[in-house]
């Protein structure tokens, strides 16, 4: 890899975090640069169009490794209802690791930000739907049809992305436990139910 990979991903990953922590605009540019270690001309020499551009950045970066621990759970669980509660068990832990700074690696920088750049939201759409589709494959790989595992897949996504704000303001991750463990059994149900 070139010098300027690493540079480059340093700066995607600062803005990242620091995004996920503080927020968009409560994120300077010299914050970004002092948790990436890296020099003050660099972030205009990877990030031609600034702040935005890097805030793009990140959030793929992000939104790839949320995707990546999302089919790595689907990998290792004996069915859907069994993945929704292991990935929600690692995100519970997530949050309790950071004392509940960090909670979905998009959320604040969406609700910050997608009514305010175009091409932001657009990327940010892009990575949430990714996400749905990961879920709605893994339904699928448990015999539901396509319209019912989407159904279910956009459910999931919204009820843990509901769930992670709260946990996050109540400062427990039980939200995210009890909204696993409901969707678990609506997931069971529809799997015990399906036609043979």
């Amino acid at each position: 890899m070139s010098d300027n990979g690493p540079t480059r991903d340093r700066l995607a990953d600062a803005a990242g975090r620091l995004f996920q922590e503080r927020g968009y605009a409560a994120t300077g540019l010299n914050d970004i640069l002092a948790l990436a270690k890296a020099p003050k001309g660099s972030l205009y020499h990877h990030f031609t169009d600034g702040k935005e551009g890097l805030a793009i950045a990140a959030a793929k970066q992000a939104g790839a490794r949320f995707l990546d621990t999302i089919r790595d759970d689907a990998a290792l669980s004996r069915d859907s209802a069994d993945m929704i509660v292991r990935f929600a068990g690692r995100l519970a832990g997530w949050l309790e690791q950071s004392d509940f700074r960090l909670g979905c690696p998009l959320a604040t920088l969406t609700l910050e930000q997608a009514a305010v750049s175009d091409r932001l939201a657009e990327t940010l759409s892009q990575i949430f739907a990714s996400w749905q589709d990961a879920l709605a494959e893994r339904l699928e790989t448990d015999r539901l049809d396509a319209g019912r595992s989407e159904a279910l897949a956009g459910l999931a996504l919204c009820s843990i992305e509901g769930a992670l704000i709260l946990a996050r303001a109540r400062r427990t991750s039980a939200p995210v436990r009890q909204a696993a463990n409901t969707l678990a059994g609506i997931i069971g149900d529809e799997i015990r139910l399906r036609p043979a």
